[in-house]
């Protein structure tokens, strides 16, 4: 690396030294690109703060994140790394183990905290680099900071932890309320195909292209050799190992995929927390925050949009615009770009005091809009920034809304002989994901706000135009139309009392806001904000699984994601309660057999109380 030859120019001022094979603990080398500040084409000499993202999507391919306000294609990381060099930063890519340049098999998560904490050591004994690391990355490049972070690197003086940095995995990111996250499965799918190009493997790669996806889809769960991930048995051993490993155990508290286990190790460094409400990592930044706050030592930053995960400068989330001011280039900085290198300036260089130092909490509220139709074809629901020093906002409140047999929504406690409600829930017949927190889901599904009304762009709707509340198994209860705006931000959960007549099902909860009818929208439109879904055998705990016993009543909590929303004056607050919502979640095929195992089936009877002594509640904080 003294060696200048080894550089190839870039631009006047920066060169590259590109696929350096660093070496690993256990000797897999990983293909690391650097690039350094320079003048002539030569490399500088003197030792600069570095900015390091670990991805497993190609050290050389443009990021998505990438995109500014008004671009229409992201930028290359060359285009990034420039930016971050002519600000004196030396910029370091690497290839995750196993993907692209880099050696070894890869484990999706399993390697990331050795490998990135062996990495910085090495970046930190370079002549080059003055001893201050920064890391940055969305997504997986976020899981990867926080794995080395929980192993507390040396020289790790910051991070920009974007949409991602597992707090609890089994919780939030692979597993939710007991159930598997299927955009695991499109996931592997997809990145099997593309580790197949970058490997030269044309016939694994024909190999998978040939599969029907969305027909496997409808033939889960999978096993081995029974799944398009055959042609890739890597892929398919880690997703099938997640996906059956059903109980919170050891396999779940590892470095890597439960930073909740370090957070007393992590170092005392600033960090920088990244969301937004249609993202999958909701629950992840905020468990985050809580977890590095508690000592009171690191500085923190909170910023939610209101967008898909890493869409952040966007203006809209599936066919719901939330307004010019949504996105965070021009809002809450300058550019992307800029508020990565003022955060990198304020704790690498000591740079000059930034204003997030003094209100470090910035929040999208979504909701205040006309309710229109946008030239685009979206609902202007609208929404604005705020500011905030502290979370929770001191002036945030719990309220109850009470479920009840009419199908109403209120304040009101039930009444002591208040009928429950039964309904059937059919294992073959789940009721359809229409958008909610998603990433990844390409081809099958996709996140985002939605009218919630079957229709031809979503996987297993059948019943176009017809409102998913008119499905007998799902049970609906709304407010009265609001005489006055209400403001929902932070926690949402639901307290369901219930019974199954079968050994093991779901129930699923979904949050709405309910336009009323307009020109525009004849019949409403009902946006949904937030879901969660529990799985039944876990009532008692995540760490084993207890069948239902026959007649049990369950008390079940619901963890939806967290909020923010206006729902203005004449709008309706819905739930939604269910037992399926698929294909984010997989269908519990309510026999009781393990994870991922069940290929047999049998439809449930199940109930939900709404009685006073058992009243089923939505949990809301507001303003």
């Amino acid at each position: 690396m003294t060696d200048l030859q080894a550089f190839q120019s870039v631009t006047d001022d920066m060169v590259l030294c590109r696929d350096i094979m660093v070496t690993m603990r256990d000797g897999v080398r990983l293909a690391t690109d650097v690039y350094r500040p320079a003048r002539g084409g030569r490399a500088l000499d003197r030792p600069a703060p570095v900015i390091v993202e670990r991805t497993p999507y190609g050290k050389a391919m443009a990021s998505r994140a990438e995109l500014e306000v008004s671009m229409t294609e992201p930028m290359d990381r060359a285009t990034v790394a420039e930016h971050f060099v002519r600000h004196g930063y030396i910029v370091v890519y690497q290839d995750c183990r196993g993907r692209y340049g880099s050696e070894g098999e890869f484990v999706k998560y399993r390697s990331e905290g050795p490998d990135g904490y062996d990495t910085l050591a090495w970046i930190a004994a370079q002549p080059w680099c003055n001893g201050r690391i920064g890391t940055m990355g969305l997504s997986y490049a976020a899981h990867t900071q926080m794995a080395a972070a929980c192993l507390a690197p040396p020289a790790l003086a910051t991070m920009i932890l974007d949409s991602g940095g597992f707090s609890n995995a089994f919780t939030c990111g692979i597993r939710q309320g007991g159930a598997f996250e299927l955009k695991q499965a499109t996931w592997a799918y997809r990145e099997a195909r593309e580790s197949a190009v970058a490997a030269g493997d044309e016939l694994a790669r024909k190999a998978l292209e040939a599969e029907n996806l969305h027909r496997w889809f409808g033939k889960m769960p999978w096993s081995e050799g029974r799944s398009p991930l055959r042609w890739a048995p890597d892929y398919e051993a880690y997703l099938l190992e997640q996906w059956r490993h059903e109980t919170f155990d050891g396999f779940w508290k590892q470095v890597g995929i439960h930073a909740a286990g370090f957070y007393d190790a992590i170092p005392h460094i600033p960090i920088a927390l990244i969301s937004s409400w249609f993202d999958v990592y909701v629950p992840t930044t905020f468990e985050n925050f809580a977890g590095l706050a508690r000592n009171g030592k690191r500085p923190l930053a909170l910023i939610i949009g209101p967008g898909l995960h890493g869409d952040r400068n966007l203006t809209f989330a599936g066919d719901v615009d939330f307004g010019p001011n949504a996105p965070l280039g021009g809002n809450v900085a300058a550019s992307w770009l800029e508020f990565r290198r003022r955060w990198f300036d304020r704790w690498l260089r000591s740079g000059p005091e930034d204003n997030l130092d003094e209100e470090p909490i910035r929040l999208f509220v979504m909701g205040g809009g006309k309710g229109t139709k946008t030239a685009t074809g979206r609902l202007d629901h609208g929404g604005r920034w705020i500011k905030a020093k502290r979370w929770p906002l001191p002036d945030m409140t719990e309220q109850n809304y009470y479920l009840h047999p009419n199908g109403r929504l209120s304040e009101a406690f039930p009444a002591p002989d208040a009928a429950a409600l039964s309904y059937d829930f059919d294992p073959s017949d789940p009721v359809p994901t229409i958008g909610g927190a998603l990433t990844s889901g390409q081809p099958i599904f996709t996140g985002g706000g939605f009218d919630q009304r079957e229709d031809e762009r979503f996987f297993g709707c059948r019943n176009f135009g017809l409102p998913l509340s008119a499905r007998l198994d799902v049970l609906s209860f709304e407010t009265e139309p609001l005489a006055d705006d209400l403001t929902v931000l932070g926690r949402v959960a639901v307290d369901l009392w219930a019974t199954t007549d079968a050994p093991d099902t779901d129930f699923t909860a979904k949050l709405i806001d309910v336009h009323p009818p307009s020109a525009d929208y004849p019949t409403g439109f009902a946006l949904n904000l937030s879901d969660g879904i529990f799985r039944c055998r876990f009532r008692h705990s995540f760490e084993r699984a207890e069948l239902v016993k026959p007649g049990e009543i369950m008390r079940l909590h619901i963890e939806l994601f967290a909020t923010a929303n206006l729902f203005r004056a004449g709008h309706r607050l819905r739930l939604d309660i269910s037992s399926s919502n698929f294909p984010k979640f997989d269908v519990n095929p309510n026999t009781g057999a393990p994870a991922g195992l069940g290929r047999s089936r049998q439809v449930a009877r199940n109930t939900v109380f709404l009685d006073a002594t058992r009243p089923s509640r939505l949990i809301v904080e507001r303003l």
